[in-house]
């Protein structure tokens, strides 16, 4: 069977923690020219972010990672898997 390895890329990613990184990540999103940010999901006991991705609608809660992909799009991803997937690039060139 043939294997295959992520091709490496830099993406850009924020923390959705609850209350305080929505505005922050709805402000991004708008930036990026994405017209489905949606406006906030406060009505449950937890605060969820409710994103339109390429599969539907998907629900972030807080801790989970707002990802924009190599397609301009943005999709939810789990504390632990944005761990076991991505690092930290650090901008050694001070540009």
């Amino acid at each position: 069977m043939p294997q295959f390895r992520k091709k490496p890329v830099v993406i850009e990613a924020i923390q959705f923690n609850g209350l305080t990184s929505y505005l922050e990540i709805v402000e991004w999103m708008k930036s990026c020219g994405d017209t489905f940010a949606l406006a906030g999901e406060l009505k449950y006991s937890m605060p969820i972010m409710l994103l339109q991705t390429l599969e539907g609608t998907m629900a972030a809660n807080p801790g989970d990672w707002i990802i924009r992909g190599v397609a301009n799009e943005f999709y939810p991803c789990k504390p632990d898997i944005f761990d076991a997937t991505y690092d930290l690039v650090v901008d050694t060139k001070g540009t």
